[in-house]
C-alpha cells in the first residue's frame, strides 16, 4: 500500500542552521527498532548519527553535539513568570489536527504513521487513516497495541510543550497562523500512552517528567528545542529542572 510523505519540521523560527532530522522522529524510530527488533539504529534505518539507544536498561541517548545545542538553546531562552491563562482555549491554536502540510492526512494520523510500527490503514484512504499498530511508548517503556475505535484513547498524541503552557509563555503574542503551525509541529508531537498523557496535562518540566527515567534527557531536549524554535520562554523553576536533567544525560 502506498504511503504518503511523512511530515517535516517547519523551519519558521529556527535561529541556527537546520538540524538534519527532528529528534522526535529519531526517538520514535530508534525505540521501535531497538525494543521491537533489536536492530542497529544508525546502520539499519539509515539515520544520521544523532541518536543512540540502549535497551538494557531502557535508555534513549542523544549525541554530544545535540546536548551542546540544547545547553546553548536553554541558555538563550528568556526566563520569566507565567502570563495569565486568561483567554486560553484549544480553539486559539486552530482546529485540532489540521492538515497543515497539505499531504491529505490530518496531523494525528501523520504522527501515528510515524511513531507506530506494523500499522494497518483504512481501505480507500491512500494509507492515511491508521486502524491498528504497535507503539513502543517512550514515556513508560511499555509496548501498546493500538486499535482505532473504543480503544483509541490508549494511544494519544502528546504536545511535548503543552498548548496551555505555550499560551502562558509567549504563544499569546503569536499570530493565529503561527499558533496553528505550533499545534501541528511534528517536532513537538509524540504518540504516547494515553493515561500518562492525561496525567501530564499541561505540566512543564518543573512539574512532570516521564516515569521512564531513560527517556527524560531526550524529552527535555525536545522541550528546549521546541521552545527555542517557537520563541517561547521558561520559568525559573522550569529552567532549573531542564538544566538538572541535561546534567544527567547519557550521550551516544
Amino acid at each position: 500500500m502506498s504511503q504518503r510523505p511523512r511530515p517535516s519540521r517547519s523551519p519558521q523560527r529556527r535561529r541556527r542552521g537546520a538540524r538534519s532530522a527532528p529528534l522526535a522522529t529519531l526517538v520514535s524510530l530508534a525505540l521501535a527498532a531497538v525494543l521491537l527488533g533489536g536492530t542497529d539504529v544508525g546502520e539499519d534505518l539509515g539515520l544520521p548519527d544523532l541518536l543512540g539507544t540502549r535497551s538494557e536498561p531502557y535508555v534513549v541517548t542523544v549525541t554530544p553535539e545535540r546536548l551542546a545545542d540544547a545547553r546553548e538553546d536553554l541558555a538563550s531562552l528568556p526566563v520569566k513568570g507565567r502570563a495569565p491563562r486568561t483567554g486560553y482555549s484549544r480553539d486559539e491554536f486552530g482546529p485540532a489536527w489540521a492538515d497543515v502540510d497539505r499531504n491529505g492526512c490530518d496531523t494525528r494520523n501523520d504522527i501515528l504513521r510515524r511513531d507506530l510500527t506494523d500499522i494497518t490503514t483504512r481501505p480507500g484512504t491512500d494509507g492515511c487513516v491508521v486502524l491498528t499498530g504497535t507503539l513502543v511508548d517512550p514515556y513508560s517503556g511499555d509496548t501498546i497495541d493500538f486499535e482505532r475505535g473504543e480503544r483509541s484513547a490508549e494511544v494519544q498524541i502528546d504536545h511535548v510543550v503543552a498548548l496551555s503552557d505555550a499560551w502562558q509563555k509567549g504563544a499569546q503574542q503569536m499570530t493565529p497562523q503561527e499558533r496553528l503551525e505550533f499545534a501541528n509541529d511534528p517536532a513537538n508531537l509524540l504518540a504516547v500512552d494515553g493515561p500518562l498523557n492525561q496525567q501530564k496535562g499541561d505540566a512543564d518540566a518543573a512539574t512532570w517528567l516521564p516515569p521512564n527515567r531513560g527517556f527524560r534527557c531526550a524529552y527535555v531536549v525536545l522541550m528546549i528545542e521546541v521552545k527555542a524554535d517557537h520563541g517561547l520562554w521558561v520559568t525559573a523553576a522550569e529552567h532549573d529542572a531542564m538544566d538538572r536533567e541535561l546534567g544527567r544525560c547519557r550521550t551516544s
